[in-house]
């Protein structure tokens, strides 16, 4: 029987394997579906930030990469649970490269990563984080955790909350590849993420009505989503 590898408890490096399947993994995003960013202009042009983003696919993390200013890239990383480099095959192992990725034990105690999260962010990373914790099952919202409240009020980061539509279309959780193209329209699928106005915590008294903030938001450009179909 193999040994199971042991989950990763440390931030992890990109590297120079991980910048180079970045650059070709956003030339063949940008060539087979069609995406769109918006909102750019909220992202602060400097200092600690965090991204709360819903979670469609295992290229989310790349995909709002693609989105901020390419200076700020090497501060970037993103939380991600220790399970997708050992259970997701070379797909996970990639993702957990490429995202630089800070580990959380989704399966035990959560706290270590959020600890590594919050050391991070003390030293003006840009973290981003999925609230709903897993990938959609439907291509709806998922319940949101309150992490990302945690670590906004532990160390004064504003959040970014980022909302990304077609990624399930594209990449969900049942599809083992991609699939970009539409082939009944014959044509490229489409991809928006759209970067919402900060939302700083010191406008908050606790961590549940941040949460109820950042909730409201992401249940708006859903429904603003479903309406556009």
């Amino acid at each position: 029987m193999p040994k199971r590898r042991k989950k990763p408890t440390e931030l992890q490096s990109r590297g120079w394997q991980g910048h180079l399947i970045y650059a070709v993994g956003m030339l063949l995003s940008r060539l087979l579906i069609r995406l769109k960013y918006r909102g750019q202009e909220h992202l602060p042009k400097e200092g600690a930030y965090i991204i709360a983003a819903n979670h469609q696919t295992m290229f989310d993390g790349l995909w709002i990469m693609g989105g901020i200013p390419q200076e700020q890239l090497h501060r970037f990383s993103c939380i991600a649970g220790s399970d997708l480099e050992q259970n997701y095959g070379l797909t996970g192992r990639i993702m957990f490269r490429v995202g630089k990725a800070i580990p959380i034990d989704r399966e035990g105690n959560p706290m270590r990563g959020l600890v590594l999260s919050k050391q991070q962010l003390e030293k003006g990373a840009i973290i981003m984080i999925h609230p709903e914790g897993t990938r959609t099952y439907d291509g709806r919202l998922g319940e949101m955790k309150n992490g990302v409240a945690y670590l906004s009020r532990k160390t004064g980061s504003p959040v970014i909350p980022t909302f990304i539509d077609g990624g399930y279309e594209i990449f969900s959780r049942y599809m083992s590849v991609p699939h970009p193209i539409d082939w009944k329209r014959l044509r490229r699928k489409e991809l928006s993420i759209e970067f919402g106005e900060p939302i700083y915590p010191e406008d908050y008294k606790s961590n549940a009505q941040m949460m109820d903030e950042l909730t409201t938001y992401f249940e708006g450009k859903e429904r603003e989503a479903l309406a556009r179909r």
